[in-house]
Formats: C-alpha cells, structure tokens, sequence
C-alpha cells in the first residue's frame, strides 16, 4: 500500500497560476495534476488518515471537519484568484494521479462546460429573516366580557395571537419570494436552499429565504442595490460573498 493518497480541492483551467496558498488539508502542499486543458488541485496526504475507515470517523469529528473545511475553502478560493474554478466535495480522495488523470479525461466535457460556465463570474449568497411585525406582535389583553368566563377569555386572545403570527409569516414569505424575483433577475443564474433551522442560524427570526446568485465579478452592485431595496417590512436580507462559485460550478445545469 502507498504510503499517500491524492486529496482532490478542486479542477481549473490547466494554464492558470499556482494557487497562492502554502499548505492544504492536513498541512500537506499544494500541486496540479494535468491532463489536456484541465488542471486538478491537488494534495498528497496520509493514506492511512484519509483512508476510507478512517475518512468515515473523522467526518464524525467536529474540529477535524471544520479544520478541514477550512483548509479546503482556502485552497478553492486561492484557485478562484487566479481563474474559474470547479471545486469538488469534501474529502474526495484518489489512490494515485493516474486515478485523477483518469477523471479529468473521463469527464472533461462536464469540467469544460462547468469552468465556462462560472469564469469571470462570482457567487454572493442572500439569506432572509423575517422581521418583527405589528401583526406577529402579541395582543393586548382585552377587558373581560360577560361569558364564557377567563379562561375562554384566554383562549380567545390566544387564537388571535396565532392568527397573526401567522399572518405575519405568510408576508415574509411573500416578501422573500418578491426579493428572490427580484435578486433571480438581477443574476445570470441562481440556486435556492431550504431555510435553515433558528439552531444552526444561532437567531429568532425564522428564515424565511436562503438562495445563491451567480453574476459577473464586476456586477455585485446590483445585487447589493436589490437588497437594500427589498430588505424593509416583513423581511430582513443579508447579502454575503462573494464567494467562489460552489453552487454554479457543479456538472450538471443551474437554473
């Protein structure tokens, strides 16, 4: 058994720069490996570490992930400096670099057409929270009436409490949805997420939009613009990036 493996960040152009980055996942140096007009971003690290047991365990491992995570981040936004990047999942391993030739020739269609893709172009990503509101606010108590005593009483401003809370999130839906038209046409492609859950947002507010945008390296004013508009009322934006384009550079078609 060889005493490395080959830890794939991602595939560029075979012409563009050395990333400028000293060391990738596991403190290991960073290289190419080329095949035609393609370049893969590479590392030889541990076989033993990044085998596939032990590969399964670490994922497990919370500071091992997000230390690794963090490496590979580094290394694909160092490659995105230079040119238009496809990055590739985390902890894609090979055995060797004939295996990664391999898969550039196997699949330099898919790459070519991915590179084309996102090149010159950026990824911003908008998130949208709804906001407190007048109608999600909580009622004030009503003076008692004659009939059905407090607890009916209770029930009644209880129901009517919900019944705006609810209100209140079907129009920060819709404003999200009118922010997301709005952000969709301001961009050359978009990809739209499931909202995260208010444990991994670490906020009360519910998210109510979380969407990536792909445009031009020179046109996130646009999108800024978009933000600043539409992030009033029932909902909160939040503009981050930009971003190497994760969402755009995959092999398949965005929307």
């Amino acid at each position: 058994m060889a005493d490395t493996v080959v830890y794939l960040y991602a595939v560029t152009d075979a012409d563009a720069p050395d990333p400028a980055v000293p060391a990738g996942v596991d403190g290991a140096p960073v290289r190419r490996v080329v095949a035609g007009p393609l370049a893969a971003v590479v590392s030889s690290v541990d076989a033993v570490r990044f085998g596939e047991e032990a590969l399964q365990r670490s994922l497990e491992d919370l500071r091992w992930l997000e230390a690794t995570a963090r490496a590979h981040h580094a290394v694909v936004g160092a490659v995105a400096e230079n040119g238009p990047v496809a990055p590739v999942r985390l902890a894609t391993v090979y055995l060797d670099d004939e295996r990664v030739r391999a898969l550039l020739d196997e699949r330099a269609a898919a790459f070519t057409a991915a590179l084309d893709r996102v090149r010159g172009r950026v990824e911003w990503g908008v998130k949208g929270f709804a906001t407190p509101s007048a109608a999600a606010a909580p009622a004030e108590p009503e003076p008692e009436r004659g009939g059905g005593g407090p607890g009916a009483s209770y029930l009644k401003r209880r129901l009517a409490q919900r019944d705006r809370a609810t209100r209140g999130q079907e129009a920060a839906f819709a404003a999200a949805e009118e922010a997301h038209r709005a952000l969709a046409a301001a961009a050359l492609a978009h990809r739209t997420y499931k909202p995260q859950d208010r444990r991994l947002t670490g906020r009360a507010e519910e998210m109510v939009l979380n969407a990536a945008y792909l445009v031009d390296a020179d046109a996130g004013d646009a999108l800024r613009q978009v933000v600043e508009e539409r992030s009033t009322g029932a909902v909160a934006l939040e503009l981050t990036g930009p971003w190497a384009p994760y969402s755009f550079a995959t092999l398949e078609e965005p929307s």
